[in-house]
């Protein structure tokens, strides 16, 4: 059977005339839009690359953590739903933001070359982490990041940090925060790499499944787009992805479940990382293996079979 992360590799026969783009609004979901359709008229001069710019409901509710109201998938539906009514063709997503499971009717034609997969320290007041006094306050949306500071960190008080990253900026220069977590591939793409005070290593802070690739989703009964598509995607980005995900879906992994999935490619082969804890970060599973490039998805699996040794069935349940 064929995975639905694996996209067809098909010769195009022909150059599209035109290709609508459908796109968040927030400035980095346009910058990855404009980004992408950049490159699709390098690569078909003739053609009319538009975007249909949406507002999802993930952009829309502010004032409660993605967790509580259903996950990064709200980032995602409006966008399908535009490529179900063909006003658009294709969609542009951050990769850690899809679904671990994709609907039959779509699927990922292209995951382009990564940016830093890593989370970044932005702070006015601290140099780093180690820097911030017991009962200072960092922001953070993500309870991957909440549960590896709270075991690395348990002296800082960890708060909700909610809005497109110029509004979570904002909040950190008006003085909600005293530091803020943010991807740092987001602030590298908006030119905003100044405001980084420190990148945080894996070893630190392990990177959500997919962070800092762009994928690229349309409907599977489209084989034209996904021919058109084939030259934007970046085998050994899609690889390490395959196998984080892998990771992530065989682990039910959502906004709800603090879990982290970290591949790299060394000397030929993928070398994997993943965790799953308790968002107060009390517990922790952590594994690792190496695996075949060629077997990403399997290796993803017998990862989170070898953190389910370390705990990571009762972890769940215990979030359940």
């Amino acid at each position: 059977m064929t995975s639905p992360e694996l996209r067809p590799k098909l010769r195009p026969e022909s150059s599209p005339e035109r290709i609508v783009i459908a796109t968040r609004e927030s400035r980095l979901a346009l910058w990855q839009a404009e980004h992408v359709r950049g490159l699709l008229q390098k690569l078909y001069p003739a053609c009319r690359v538009e975007l249909l710019g949406m507002t999802t409901r993930g952009d829309q509710i502010l004032d409660r953590p993605l967790a509580k109201v259903g996950g990064k998938g709200l980032f995602v539906k409006e966008l399908e739903t535009a490529l179900l009514e063909r006003r658009a063709d294709l969609a542009v997503h951050s990769m850690k933001d899809v679904p671990m499971v994709l609907p039959p009717e779509f699927l990922l034609a292209a995951t382009g070359p990564r940016e830093a997969p890593f989370d970044a320290f932005v702070s006015s007041r601290y140099a780093s982490l180690d820097d911030m006094p017991p009962g200072a306050v960092i922001g953070t949306s993500s309870l991957r990041r909440e549960s590896q500071l709270h075991a690395n960190h348990p002296h800082l008080a960890v708060t909700s940090l909610r809005g497109n990253l110029d509004t979570r900026l904002r909040k950190l220069d008006a003085g909600e925060y005293d530091a803020i977590i943010l991807a740092a591939a987001g602030l590298s793409r908006l030119g905003l790499g100044e405001r980084i005070r420190a990148v945080l290593p894996a070893e630190v802070s392990l990177p959500a499944a997919g962070q800092g690739a762009l994928g690229i989703e349309v409907l599977a009964d489209r084989p034209e787009l996904a021919a058109w598509l084939a030259p934007l995607d970046d085998p050994a980005t899609a690889a390490c992805v395959r196998a984080e995900r892998a990771v992530s879906r065989a682990l039910a992994g959502s906004c709800e479940v603090p879990l982290g999935a970290y591949a790299e490619l060394r000397a030929g082969a993928i070398y994997l990382r993943g965790f799953v804890a308790l968002p107060d970060g009390t517990r922790i599973a952590r594994a690792e293996l190496t695996g075949a490039v060629a077997a990403a998805e399997d290796l993803g699996l017998r990862l989170a079979e070898a953190l389910r040794a370390q705990g990571a069935d009762e972890i769940l349940a215990a979030l359940g």
